[in-house]
């Protein structure tokens, strides 16, 4: 709902020209459960006059047969809408709201609290820019205010607001709400929090939501509506890195073939040269094309059709990007996952990863550790259980294209399904490239090819290159195996190496620890010594 203007009746045109160049926030309110959410979007909404009479009409009939705040009009009402919220008195599903004001336009997210359903509040808070994080007065911070804490922060929100509710139950304490700062700022800490700004309030009774109220005169600062109209959140804007997936092949007669989609990130201008991704063909944008005629170019957020002057094979899930900065491309990759099935995942298992350029078929090949949202530590974990979070590797039977989360979430995020009943069972961002085994070396770098041919090596040396690998579990009698095994080919005549994993340890693996990823790169340096070996004609134990 848009705020009341008297440019709607004498200039309807100037309205909605003023109307479209402002900047619009999407915020969200989470924390945990009962801390009055879905009641302050409700006041939001009534004390800027942003409620219509029939639904305020309707709210006061439902306050009174249905509602739980006493004499008061029950505000939570407003956002509760499925029957089954207003029953029990929370929220279950995420419901958005829009309202503007003179300054700006709005789209707020109320997410649940409970912890059965955290899996919702990550989906409300995927696309936010700010969020709301509600702390009851009488409890301080609990749990689940710092489970949504740290996956809004995941989710690579910058700005939040601690809004220290219900205080008129703690008789408008600044002691109470000092204490809950402190307590919230040790926490948070941790977290990649660019600006937080601490608000005391009663969002039944108003006070500090949209005016200042009668009972925190201790308190200076701006209420939330105002802070909410003028907090700076624009992040930067990568206007480098082109990054267009394409979600439609445009297809209208036979003179016509354009591929549409919205720009993720990066530019792109008629004449600019592109790679087709993940056919990684060239070629050069032709046209800008949208409903209104054709653009001289398209930025992050603009939905455009896109012509190319040759004809390649470009299809639904393919990438356009620009030559100059290409996405990783990458089978194994690092991720942090926030679980959100009942059923415990359990590395191995195949599951199908949904991405901004298509599906995959994945596997959980390690968890590197589970993220204790009270601590913040790192623990070790077997298998993830509902709403736990944790960075796993995982492993795709083709080639992901991406970028870190922390530089686009567009193209940095995913979703796993359960390929049995296609449930999303987990939301992720990706890191990077888990295995050093995928990384590409400096395009400078030029292979030297050996004067001495293998034959030649083998004529010498009277044997054939090899490499003989011994694994087993620990104590199984792998080194004695192997000590013996080159003793007799030395006794033979043989020319030999044998890399013991031990002295590999005490040598060019001495950095490493003992992790799933180190294991993995020792495993890549010892393979890459043994092949230098194999290349001058050796047998490598």
């Amino acid at each position: 709902m848009s705020h009341a203007s008297d440019l709607i009746a004498t200039d309807i045109e100037a309205y909605l020209a003023e109307h479209e160049r402002k900047d619009l926030l999407r915020l969200l309110t989470c924390g945990s459960v009962d801390d009055g959410k879905s009641t302050l979007i409700g006041r939001l909404l009534h004390d800027s006059k942003m409620i219509y009479e029939d639904q305020l009409a309707g709210l006061e009939a439902d306050s009174t047969t249905i509602g739980s705040a006493g004499d008061h009009l029950d505000l939570a009402l407003l956002m509760d809408g499925l029957k089954a919220e207003r029953e029990q008195g929370i929220t279950i599903d995420v419901a958005y709201r829009y309202f503007s004001t003179a300054r700006r336009k709005f789209i707020v997210a109320d997410t649940p609290g409970h912890e059965q359903y955290t899996r919702n509040m990550a989906t409300g808070a995927s696309t936010c820019q700010l969020a709301v994080i509600l702390v009851d007065a009488r409890h301080g911070v609990l749990d689940q205010t710092r489970r949504h804490s740290y996956i809004a922060s995941l989710l690579g929100i910058r700005n939040v607001v601690v809004a220290v509710n219900k205080m008129d139950l703690v008789d408008w304490s600044s002691d109470v709400f000092e204490a809950i700062c402190a307590e919230y700022q040790g926490f948070a800490a941790g977290l990649d929090f660019a600006d937080q700004y601490f608000l005391p309030m009663s969002a039944l009774l108003g006070d500090n939501v949209v005016g200042p109220g009668d009972h925190l005169d201790w308190f200076d600062g701006p209420p939330l509506m105002e802070y909410l109209e003028t907090v700076d959140v624009d992040a930067a804007v990568d206007v480098d890195r082109l990054r267009l997936p394409v979600q439609l092949v445009v297809r209208p007669d036979l003179d016509f073939r354009g591929f549409a989609g919205t720009v993720a990130s990066g530019v792109v201008r008629p004449g600019d040269p592109i790679v087709a991704l993940p056919s990684g063909i060239p070629s050069t944008i032709g046209r800008i094309v949208t409903f209104d005629g054709d653009l001289n170019e398209a930025g992050p957020g603009d939905a455009v059709t896109v012509t190319l002057t040759d004809e390649i094979d470009v299809s639904r899930g393919d990438l356009l990007v620009g030559v100059e900065h290409p996405p990783i491309r990458a089978h194994d990759v690092d991720a942090m996952v926030v679980w959100m099935a009942d059923a415990e995942m359990q590395p191995g298992r195949q599951y199908l990863l949904q991405s901004i350029n298509g599906l995959s078929n994945v596997s959980v090949s390690s968890i590197e550790h589970r993220v204790d949202v009270n601590s913040l530590e790192r623990v070790p974990a077997e298998t993830l259980g509902l709403n736990d979070i944790a960075r796993c590797g995982l492993t795709s039977d083709r080639a992901l294209l991406f970028d870190p989360y922390t530089m686009n979430r567009q193209t940095g995020s995913f979703v796993l399904v359960d390929r049995m009943n296609n449930a999303t069972v987990a939301a992720g961002m990706m890191l990077g490239q888990s295995s050093i085994w995928n990384r590409s070396p400096d395009a400078g770098l030029i292979r030297h090819r050996s004067e001495i041919t293998p034959a030649e090596r083998v004529a010498r040396l009277g044997q054939r290159s090899c490499t003989v690998l011994l694994t087993g579990l620990t104590a199984a009698g792998k080194s004695t195996i192997a000590a013996a095994l080159e003793r007799r080919l030395f006794d033979r005549g043989r020319t030999t190496m044998r890399l013991d994993g031990e002295n590999i340890r005490l040598g060019i693996s001495r950095d490493l620890g003992f992790g799933a990823r180190d294991r993995s790169e020792n495993l890549r340096r010892v393979a890459e010594v043994a092949l230098l070996a194999n290349r001058q004609g050796l047998i490598v134990i």
